[in-house]
């Protein structure tokens, strides 16, 4: 948890919240997917917008931010590109929202997604004995 003192008072940030800031942020980069629930969860439990903060781990401390994002990518976007305009998005997000400084922003490409048209076509025909 993120905590600042002023003069008012103190303010506490959940990690929680700083992981809500995060996936909407790579939610909203083109060519992300989906967000997965990482390592436990695996690509199978793509999750949708209700669960922003799924896919991603965040470790604060003394006002340092270290980010992990678990996402899918879609089918054709090229991931490199995809990965480096997460990191961008997310670490402009968290540091303008919250005032921490993000130190590290990590992608773990747990898979990729095709359009549903795509997934039909790639079937492969039934073989009849």
């Amino acid at each position: 948890m993120a905590a600042e003192v002023t003069e008012g008072g103190s303010v506490h940030i959940a990690n929680d919240v700083v992981e809500i800031i995060a996936g909407i942020a790579a939610s909203e980069v083109a060519g992300v997917a989906g967000m997965s629930g990482g390592l436990v969860g695996g690509i199978t439990e793509l999750l949708g917008k209700r669960s922003m903060s799924k896919g991603v781990k965040v470790d604060v401390s003394d006002g340092v931010a270290t980010l992990d994002l678990y996402l899918a990518v879609a089918f054709g976007a090229r991931i490199p590109d995809v990965a480096n305009q997460v990191q961008t998005r997310v670490k402009e997000a968290v540091e303008t929202m919250t005032g921490l400084s993000v130190r590290q922003v990590n992608i773990h490409v747990q898979g990729v997604t095709f359009p549903p048209e795509a997934a039909e076509d790639t079937a492969l025909p039934l073989k009849h004995s």
